[in-house]
């Protein structure tokens, strides 16, 4: 591995960017492409890809928006193609679990003939802290159409090791890894254990979807995310997830990471201070 280079395609993301440390702390040659990088890579202009890829033997590919949009199956597959071209030998799939479009972007990789490990992960723990619940967490009320469907968040720590896990060792090859915590919650009880760990009041409610899909329109959210935000919902949290899988454990060979940990982890950094 000292003498391959490693592309990470959403090199800056919540789990790009942890595994580009990870590597880098090995001493691995990894570079992350994006649209802003030397060798910038765009998902809607393919003329960029060959170049984005040249020169690596493997890549870590996470999609942008999201596997459920319609097209991000033509793309995987299309992507895998250029990979070949360009001579990588495996691509590590950052997939989701109960999305249809994400099992197409499954299908279309594992059909490609490029070597392929699929890590089909539950919602990131860090979308609590990172992503797009942050700023209702800090005024005190997180309000989504999501009732007692139990979930069990995945810390976003637990996939970058995996990832590196899949782009380093061999083992990893051409098999699939479904990623989730070791305990799923609701998401009024996941925020209880962050108002817990944070020492203030933050409450969780329960909306209706036409009251959610109102609220970001308001906020100025593109409709196109709005549309995606509303399928995912409408799609993943129907139970069909709320399983736990061993997939942490299967790679690491470790537990995964409750999400208590991460909670009082998180509050430790201050960033859900009032």
């Amino acid at each position: 591995m000292q003498n391959s280079e490693i592309v990470l395609v959403g090199g800056s993301g919540k789990t790009g960017g942890r595994i580009l440390k990870r590597l880098e702390q090995r001493g691995l040659n990894v570079r992350a492409a994006l649209r802003s990088s030397a060798r910038p890579f765009d998902w809607e202009d393919r003329s960029t890809w060959h170049g984005a890829l040249q020169g690596a033997s493997s890549a870590y590919v996470a999609f942008q928006p999201d596997l459920a949009v319609a097209w991000a199956a033509d793309a995987i597959g299309a992507l895998a193609k250029v990979a070949i071209e360009c001579g990588l030998d495996h691509i590590v799939l950052l997939s989701g679990r109960g999305e249809d479009g994400a099992l197409r972007s499954e299908a279309a990789l594992e059909t490609s003939g490029i070597d392929t490990t699929i890590l089909r992960a539950s919602w990131f723990c860090q979308n609590f802290s990172e992503g797009a619940f942050l700023e209702q967490i800090l005024a005190g009320r997180l309000q989504l159409p999501a009732g007692d469907i139990r979930e069990p968040f995945i810390d976003a720590d637990d996939i970058a090791d995996a990832a590196v896990a899949a782009l380093t060792e061999p083992r990893c090859r051409n098999k699939f890894y479904e990623l989730t915590g070791p305990r799923a919650l609701t998401f009024r009880e996941a925020v209880g254990e962050i108002a817990a760990a944070a020492g203030r009041p933050i409450e969780y409610e329960q909306v209706s979807m036409a009251d959610f899909t109102g609220g970001l329109a308001a906020a100025g959210l593109p409709q196109v995310l709005i549309d995606l935000l509303e399928e995912l919902f409408g799609q993943v949290l129907d139970g069909r997830n709320s399983g736990v899988m061993s997939g942490v454990a299967d790679i690491l060979g470790r537990p995964a990471t409750d999400f208590s940990h991460y909670a009082r982890r998180t509050a430790a950094t201050g960033i859900w201070s009032a």
